[in-house]
């Protein structure tokens, strides 16, 4: 990503991207706090002609792994919002995920960044390990 003013995917950026993803690849994104305009910009360089969809609870990204019944489960709050799960599709195959509200990457981090208790951070990597497994699966 390069960071020129307001453009954060040169056209290249994107190109490479969706090649990437159309073939077989798969991206997670983590809201990091305020990142979710500036994420819903720019992948619309990558798929034009998509809006990110909201994963409905019983998608199978929530229970490959481990099973999460509401869907995203919540890691760190910030404004009181209930965790979304977005997706991009490509001829039915989720490409993209993007976690917002959630802040999965907080219960990945060491915990002493956060003081989240052991129950959150188990439920952070269990959400990660079913992205994962999801993500080589399908």
């Amino acid at each position: 990503m390069t960071g020129h003013g307001n453009v954060f995917f040169s056209d290249e950026d994107a190109e490479n991207l969706r090649n990437y993803l159309i073939s077989g690849g798969f991206l997670h994104i983590d809201d990091n706090y305020g990142m979710e305009p500036y994420i819903k910009k720019e992948l619309k360089k990558v798929f034009p002609n998509q809006e990110l969809i909201e994963l409905p609870a019983n998608h199978e990204i929530f229970s490959s792994a481990y099973p999460f019944e509401d869907g995203l489960p919540k890691i760190h709050e910030h404004d009181g919002k209930r965790p979304q799960a977005f997706g991009l599709f490509y001829e039915s195959r989720l490409v993209l995920l993007f976690t917002f509200e959630s802040d999965l990457g907080d219960g990945w981090e060491d915990p002493e960044v956060h003081n989240d208790p052991p129950s959150v951070r188990e439920k952070a990597l269990q959400m990660g390990a079913n992205i994962v497994k999801y993500a080589f699966e399908n």
